[in-house]
């Protein structure tokens, strides 16, 4: 796969997860009575103006990339409809959106992936190898193949199969199985000594997978999600004592993401992984990472994020007296600046030490 292809991929997901974050932030104001006057496909300057819709001038912008949002009023409170002029409990919902939507997305692609993965069926035994020259092999047993009986008898588990082909090893079983969406019946004798490393049938067998139900993925993606959330919570606390080196718990711009994904659309050519239903699971696992990592930091109190913004409310929340929108929009401008340079120097880490594929 040709660099400009994976380049537009990453260019294309990561766009993706700032327009859904941006999105939230818009449905949110919508909600709350708040008015939009733009919502922007892509950063500006703007090209164009596709349509108006509530009185909101939906547009495509220059860098094609994520998404904008421009509430009314954002320094205005006297303006009607204006997001200064709503009650600070609305600003927050409006704040919290946009992170909600990213845990929302991460915790969408958890739930496809589980699902996908599937579930081991419990009561059948998946051919996954047959050595040559083993019974298996000459009584016509292919990789794929499901077994279901032996001896007419079902089967309850691998351990179940196991203990069926060893107790009956010297003498010829029937094996029922199938094949392409038929049943077939098949006649071998397991081995009573086989070659080193191989069993008396001379396969390699594991569960088959279908798909796992929607309560027990949704069960595992928030459980997931609820982990990594955790983790990260942790993560200072750990490098404070120690328990994580630096090096371990490193800091990644886009350059560095890029460099991940790019590792991970690696591993998704090279790696097989067992699923009932084939996907790019390293590079969706990443997305989700991404996604739900963002959410977290836009939750940071620390201006000019979301958290942060939510931070500058409390006065008004707490005492129903808001901080003077010129000492929040210079605390603001402070925050952007430093956390441009912030990036900056990460970004400009990546390229230095750039991230060590394992």
């Amino acid at each position: 796969m040709s660099t400009i292809w994976i380049i537009l991929q990453f260019a294309f997901f990561f766009g993706l997860l700032v327009f859904f974050h941006e999105l939230g932030h818009f449905l949110a104001s919508i909600w709350q009575g708040i008015e939009v006057e733009e919502f922007g496909f892509g950063l500006p300057p703007r090209l164009l103006k596709l349509f108006t819709w509530k009185g909101t001038d939906v547009t495509i912008n220059a860098i094609p990339f994520g998404a904008f949002v421009r509430p009314k009023g954002e320094t205005d409170r006297s303006e009607p409809g204006s997001i200064l002029n709503k009650p600070a409990w609305k600003r927050v919902i409006v704040m919290l959106a946009g992170p909600a939507m990213n845990f929302l997305i991460g915790i969408i692609i958890l739930l496809i992936m589980y699902m996908a993965i599937g579930s081991p069926i419990a009561n059948q035994v998946l051919i996954t190898e047959v050595s040559p020259n083993s019974p298996a092999q000459s009584a016509g047993i292919q990789p794929g193949d499901v077994i279901t009986r032996v001896n007419s008898k079902p089967l309850e588990s691998l351990e179940d199969f196991q203990k069926h082909i060893k107790t009956l090893a010297g003498a010829e079983i029937t094996l029922t199985i199938e094949r392409n969406g038929s049943e077939q019946l098949l006649h071998v004798t397991p081995r009573k000594d086989p070659p080193a490393g191989q069993g008396a049938l001379g396969v390699a067998i594991t569960n088959p997978l279908e798909p796992m139900s929607l309560s027990n993925a949704l069960s595992a993606a928030f459980e997931t999600f609820g982990y990594q959330v955790a983790e990260t919570i942790k993560l200072p606390i750990r490098l404070i004592r120690g328990a994580v080196a630096p090096a371990d718990a490193r800091v990644v711009g886009i350059k560095g993401i890029y460099d991940i994904f790019n590792q991970a659309n690696t591993m998704d050519r090279t790696i097989a992984v067992t699923s009932s239903t084939p996907m790019p699971f390293f590079r969706m696992s990443l997305i989700s990472i991404i996604s739900i990592g963002f959410g977290i930091m836009n939750l940071l109190p620390i201006p000019p994020t979301d958290g942060g913004q939510i931070l500058l409310l409390f006065p008004e929340l707490l005492f129903r007296k808001p901080i003077p929108q010129t000492i929040v929009n210079k605390v603001n401008s402070v925050g952007y600046f430093l956390m441009l340079g912030l990036m900056l120097y990460i970004t400009l880490q990546d390229f230095i030490n750039p991230i060590i594929k394992p």
